[in-house]
């Protein structure tokens, strides 16, 4: 068993021999569940970016992606 310390706002370290093992870096994402006994569990994902999710869709749509992104970035509806 390998123990760490919570800091101040509730931080802590995640101990190397462990991020070794589970090949996490700093912009992996941490999901945090309380299973049905009461544990808690931690799965490690990687962080998507856009790079990671342009080609996923392969479906042609009648949008402009130029005009999406300048839309969101403004917390405007982009239909």
């Amino acid at each position: 068993m390998i123990t760490t310390k919570l800091y101040n706002r509730y931080q802590t370290v995640i101990p190397f021999e462990i991020r070794k093992k589970i090949s996490v870096d700093p912009d992996s994402i941490v999901e945090w569940t309380i299973n049905e006994k009461g544990k808690v569990e931690l799965e490690f994902r990687k962080k998507l970016t856009e790079k990671d999710i342009i080609g996923l869709i392969k479906e042609e749509l009648p949008y402009n992606s130029v005009e999406i992104k300048r839309r969101s970035g403004k917390g405007l509806d982009w239909k």
